[in-house]
Order: structure tokens, then sequence, then C-alpha cells
């Protein structure tokens, strides 16, 4: 298999995993007991949230471990907007499901929630922001860059806006921490959302960066951990996963950064140049380094993925957390795209591990998978090589 998904889940890197085994062995010990076995587990926590603050040059204690980007996400939302009833959220309409479907709840509690538009690129305009904030508004939260297109958003010019009327804003980085330089410093952020099952660590662990001085309603209630934001005995193997896999990230971030965008831009060429009446939606410039997303006109993209995977490659056509409700993308819905070419489209994200042979691979099953398609397709003759 090609595995061409790393924007779903990217394998666990071996030294995560060697890094996790103890605790998943013979270090078992509720880090909340005073015990041998207790201290040493705190202690690992303590090293991978430091770990984890390295990576976006955060303070160890604005670092809270969550089960991953969605209780992240809903942790920001929730404990920030539950503190100022019926007032406004600001965000995107394209947005991933983790901020979309809690803004419903908030809309149903009484929320006044606001959708920005973006253009056909899905680029937010800061100026679109800035008129629409008001007094009541309480928070913002738009994407660091988009899960289904890899457009990066302007943060730092957002998050200004926010800082000079004091709205507290928050950014979901989930598919952006790793692959672009993030240093919440320098953003200006409030809070930021990380999972780690997108940079080579395991999956059911995440956090939720909150500067300092920024106050929230916990969602979950127990012991107390985290102190008090997140109560729960702390996945502890996890967490050590976590956050090796964000000093992995840090060390090798350039040659893995510039390899993704060199094999991006190789395989992306080759498509376009290769395959006829295909299009790389997004931005041109101004994504992620690992994520390509086409529409192959006069192709059904389920059918098109379904095809690749019996050939050994493994992709998607969107967004893989809501892959068992069959709905239109509402991405490409806001960027202004036909029914057509939301039909035909195809995501391929790359990882740290794929490589050139890999690319040419997929170029040539593509062509021949296109083709096949095409030749049955009610649209043969408009769209046949």
């Amino acid at each position: 298999m090609i595995y061409l998904d790393n924007a779903a889940s990217t394998p666990i890197h071996k030294l995560v995993l060697e890094e996790m085994e103890p605790f998943l062995k013979e270090q078992f010990g509720n880090p909340s007991s005073i015990h041998r076995y207790g201290r040493k587990a705190r202690k690992a926590i303590e090293k991978a949230r430091n770990q984890i603050a390295n990576l976006i040059n955060a303070n160890p204690s604005e670092i809270f471990f969550t089960s991953g980007g969605t209780e992240s996400n809903n942790t920001a939302l929730f404990g920030v907007g539950r503190q100022r009833p019926e007032s406004k959220i600001i965000t995107t309409s394209i947005e991933h499901d983790a901020i979309l479907e809690p803004c419903k709840e908030l809309e149903k509690e009484g929320f006044d929630i606001f959708y920005l538009p973006v253009d056909k690129y899905g680029l937010v305009n800061p100026l679109d922001l800035e008129t629409h904030l008001t007094e009541n508004t309480s928070l913002v939260s738009i994407m660091f860059a988009n899960n289904e297109v890899g457009t990066i958003e302007p943060i730092f010019n957002l998050a200004q806006i926010c800082k000079e009327k004091n709205i507290i804003f928050h950014t979901d980085a989930v598919q952006a921490v790793g692959k672009i330089p993030i240093d919440v410093k320098k953003l200006g952020v409030d809070m930021l959302s990380i999972s780690s099952h997108k940079i080579n660590g395991p999956k059911g662990i995440g956090a939720l960066y909150v500067k300092k001085g920024i106050s929230l309603n916990p969602v979950i209630f127990g012991g107390g951990q985290e102190n008090g934001l997140r109560s729960g005995t702390e996945n502890v193997a996890n967490i050590v996963g976590f956050g090796k896999a964000c000093e992995l990230s840090k060390i090798d971030f350039l040659e893995n950064s510039s390899k993704m965008q060199e094999l991006s831009n190789y395989l992306s060429k080759k498509i376009i140049n290769e395959i006829p009446h295909v299009t790389l939606n997004g931005h041109p410039e101004l994504r992620l380094p690992n994520n390509l997303h086409f529409t192959f006109l006069g192709v059904n993209g389920e059918d098109l993925l379904i095809k690749l995977d019996e050939c050994g490659i493994a992709a998607s056509t969107g967004s893989a957390c809501s892959v068992h409700i069959q709905k239109a993308s509402h991405v490409l819905q806001a960027m202004g795209f036909s029914h057509e070419q939301i039909s035909g489209s195809l995501r391929i994200s790359l990882g740290i591990f794929n490589n050139l042979e890999e690319m040419n691979q997929t170029v040539e099953i593509l062509k021949n998978v296109v083709k096949e398609l095409r030749s049955v397709s009610p649209l043969k003759e408009k769209y046949s090589f």
C-alpha cells in the first residue's frame, strides 16, 4: 500500500513507540499517587508538557492535555463562551466539524454564531472579521490551515485584530502543527488546539494551549487534574508518546517540511501535466506543504477512492472524521464549487515516510484509474483522455 492520507492520521514513529513502551508495561502508576510509581508517571507527564510547549514556543504551564483535537476545540469554545451567555462567537464557514458542531450547540443555548465567508481559495479576509466584531463578541475561532484543501489562513493578522479589541482568539492548528513554523508568542493567539496523531504520535491524545491570563470554564469535571481544566486520570503512555512526537517534529522540522514540499510539488506537477481536466484546489501558494486537493472532472470521488484502494493507494475525498456521514463538502461549497467539482474531488496528503518512487507509482495508477472511470461516465465524451 501507498499511504497518502496523512491529514487523517499518521503512522506512529518508531522512536515514539519506544518512548511509550515502558509506560505500557512496568511504569503503570497513577500520576496522582505520591509513591514512586506515581512520581515517575508525573515526571514523564511534565517532561512531555515541556516538549509540546517547546514546539510552539509556549510556557509549559500553558499546555493542557486533552483526548485530542476535538476535545481541545470543544474546551476552547464552551470554556470561553459559557462565561458570557448569549454572546457573539465568530468562526468561519470552512471549519472542521469539531468547531462547527459545538457552535450549533451554543446556538441552541442562545449564542449568536456568525460564520465568516471565504474566497475561492478558502481564505478569510481580515477586513470581514473586523467588520463583524461587536462589543458583545466573546470569542473568535478560525482554523490555522484547512484540513481539506490545505489553505493557510492569515492567523497573525486575524489575532491582532482581536487583540486590539480585547477579544479572545482561538485557532484549530491540528493540521498545521509540525508542518509549518508556529510560535504562539509571535502570532499573538490566545488558544491553540493540537492533536498527536497528525504528527506521528498516538491517537487519543491532544493538547490545548491557553495563554497565561485566559480563564476557561472546565467541560469535564472530576478529580481536578490539569489544574482543574480537564479532570480524569491522565493517559500517561499516550502523553509520553505525544511529547516525543513533538520533540522529533521540532528536531526534524526543516528536513521533513522541505521533503514534503518537494514531493508535493513534484506530484502536483505530474498529475496536472499528465491527466487532463484536473485542477488543484485551495490557495496555490499559501498552503500546507503536504496537502494536495484535486478535482478530477467527469469522475465520482467515491468511485475514485475505491478504485485507488483496490490498486494499493490510500487517499480521501475530505475529512476522515465524518466519513460515515455522506454529505457534500461544506468547505468546497463555501469556496463556491459546483456539484460536479465537489463530486470529483480527491485529497492526497503526504507524510514524512513517503518517497519519490511512491509519487511516480501514484501518478501511473491515477492515470489508469481516471481513464477507466471516465470511460464509463455519462460525461465520457467531454472528459475522455
